[in-house]
């Protein structure tokens, strides 16, 4: 049936085209300009629709569950500031590389730079964040120019998708009428079916290419890596679909070299760490000065293979940046993402087939045992000292009960042993994912970790954890601070917009208590007022009024005085208080949030102390690190 006017056409086009190329949701916010482009998602069948009244909102929920599922969920939204609140998850997607599309609905052409009500210049409003951008010509109904938007939607998403996933912009210019009202003699009735209708499946198929070196260079890395003795395996923050642990597991076993693997990697949890030499604990044990003229009893690498982003662990990528070993760094964009210039190769290959056929290239490897058995060992040891093992942690109690005392690291492992399997677990940025890097090791459990490591912002946060657990039917955890829950607490309207189940454990420090890592901490004022920046907030309302259940522990020091003379056996009282609440939540119906409360300066001296205790026991001498 011929659609009633050319607006009507023009967007059931483009729609028809998304979930030609496999999208399967679409993300919309209500707003005038765009009502043509809602209206066609609404009414497409195969399309799943979530509403969101807050842009920002919005992209961060679609960046999220692209983030989960691998797959874009493109975003629908008016003119105006609409768009630019966009921005921001444009950033993170381009930095982290994760699929995300914006359809940014316009007025036509002659009402820009006019004065017009709710116009805006966002040609190339998100200037070269994005893979791939076009301005949409005006909606026409004839052959040639349906022709072209289809041809252009499939490319878009074949962009955001491509050996370098990232944000893909059209922006989409539409003149009254906006509503599906019939204007007679706006379309034919002789339009050719494939313009009008598209063809069976994409109009254009997109085949990705998966760069990879020549058989010559591949052998000459295979000789490389069969030749070290001391070789790592370095996993950094996964781009999506992630990495594959079957690859990078069997080139494990051909070379004998260990994991350090990145809690955003997808390989510090899951089953094949039975049989690989993952190691989770490094941020622990791990410090530049160990690196070159360090410790006799603590080798450098001759070589190392990088995967993924930049590491979370600032410690690691100091300790590499010290070795002066062969760095590779394997990209499939010939991206350059080692901030400290270290690398020596970039070698531009899709990472899990590199792996997969290194590892059946590689001759003579195995490694060298003791080099393997150093960082196994530290990794255990590490572990023991995080669990407050008597003869790990040694006799720092007595020289310093803040070795002993809980501490925020105490309450994410806490949470991560409370987690279902499968579970996804999302952790904010500040100190949740540092902490989960430092205090959470390898474990056989069926969990996927993700996080906003592109730009590393405090906003959309909850919105991206409610967007990936729209992606999957594992239960939902999401771990954040205060000030990033306060920033996106509206995110949590998808809760029940979006019919997402989420579990929110809130470690409220009351401020910005990663600045207690920085030299401003000595400077007060302004340390106070203008860095923690206390609020003072209480949660418990910000709960009842997205009717999430709620529960509450305070693991302050001073409430801890009734909790016995032990600080260790306090530690271990609160921590069984948050893996509890946890457990509970995720045992009851809907969505709950718990809510931690510490002292973020205390919880700085117990990290201090804590990873004083890991150096006197796995290198057997003080530091300062932490």
């Amino acid at each position: 049936m011929t659609a009633p006017n050319r607006n009507v056409l023009w967007a059931t086009a483009l729609v028809d085209e998304l979930v030609a190329a496999g999208v399967d949701a679409v993300v919309a916010s209500p707003g005038s300009r765009s009502t043509p482009l809602t209206v066609a998602a609404a009414g497409h069948e195969e399309l799943r629709v979530f509403s969101q009244l807050d842009e920002r909102s919005a992209a961060y929920f679609a960046l999220g569950r692209a983030r989960r599922t691998g797959r874009v969920t493109p975003l629908i939204c008016t003119s105006g500031t609409a768009a630019a609140n966009y921005h921001p998850a444009v950033m993170e997607a381009s930095e982290a590389r994760v699929p995300l599309l914006a359809l940014t609905a316009d007025r036509p052409p002659e009402l820009r730079d006019s004065g017009a009500n709710q116009t805006a210049d966002q040609e190339k409003l998100y200037g070269d964040a994005v893979r791939f951008y076009k301005d949409l010509p005006e909606p026409a109904a004839n052959d040639r120019a349906l022709r072209s938007l289809r041809t252009t939607v499939a490319r878009a998403v074949g962009a955001a998708e491509g050996a370098e996933p990232g944000p893909v912009h059209l922006n989409v210019p539409f003149k009254k009428p906006l509503e599906p009202t019939p204007v007679p003699d706006d379309v034919p009735d002789d339009l050719p079916e494939a313009a009008e209708r598209g063809r069976d499946g994409p109009y254009v198929d997109v085949t990705p290419g998966a760069p990879e070196p020549g058989d010559d260079e591949l052998r000459a890395l295979a000789a490389e890596l069969g030749d070290a003795d001391r070789g790592l395996i370095v996993a950094g923050p996964a781009d999506p679909p992630g990495i594959d642990p079957e690859a990078v597991t069997a080139l494990a076993h051909a070379t004998g070299f260990p994991v350090l693997a990145d809690p955003l990697s997808g390989l510090r949890y899951g089953g094949h760490t039975r049989v690989a030499p993952v190691i989770g604990n490094y941020d622990a044990y791990l410090s530049a000065d160990l690196a070159g003229d360090g410790p006799a009893s603590w080798s450098d690498p001759d070589l190392v293979l990088r995967l993924g982003a930049s590491p979370t662990s600032k410690r690691l990528r100091k300790y590499l940046a010290g070795t002066g070993a062969a760095q590779y760094q394997v990209d499939p964009a010939g991206g350059w993402r080692e901030a400290e210039f270290a690398a020596t190769d970039l070698v531009v290959a899709e990472p899990n087939r590199l792996c997969a056929r290194l590892s059946r290239l590689v001759a003579g490897g195995g490694g060298d045992g003791d080099w393997r058995a150093q960082w196994e060992e530290a990794d255990r040891v590490a572990q023991a000292v995080h669990a407050r093992e008597e003869e790990a942690i040694g006799d720092s109690a007595a020289t310093d009960a803040n070795a002993a005392a809980f501490h925020e690291g105490d309450a994410v492992r806490a949470v991560a042993d409370a987690l279902p399997d499968p579970a996804t677990l999302f952790v904010s940025n500040s100190m949740p994912v540092r902490d989960l890097d430092r205090f959470v090791g390898a474990t056989t459990a069926n969990v996927t970790a993700l996080g906003n490591r592109g730009v590393s912002g405090i906003d959309g946060i909850v919105s991206s954890a409610l967007g990936a657990g729209s992606g999957t039917t594992d239960d939902l955890t999401l771990v954040v601070g205060d000030l990033a829950l306060y920033h996106d607490s509206n995110g949590l309207l998808a809760v029940d917009r979006c019919d997402v189940d989420v579990t929110v454990v809130a470690v409220n420090n009351d401020g910005g208590g990663i600045f207690h890592k920085l030299p401003i901490e000595s400077f007060e004022p302004p340390f106070t007022e203008s860095f923690k920046t206390p609020h003072g907030l209480d949660f418990e309302p910000l709960a009842a009024l997205h009717g999430l259940g709620y529960e509450r522990i305070d693991a302050r020091p001073d409430a801890l005085a009734d909790r016995g003379d032990d600080p260790a056996e306090r530690a271990a009282a609160v921590a069984e208080d948050v893996t509890a609440a946890v457990a509970r939540a995720h045992e009851s119906p809907g969505s709950h949030l718990v809510e931690v409360e510490t002292d973020a300066e205390a919880s700085h001296r117990a990290r201090e102390a804590s990873a004083a205790a890991v150096d006197r026991a796995v290198h057997g001498r003080e530091s300062d690190a932490s």
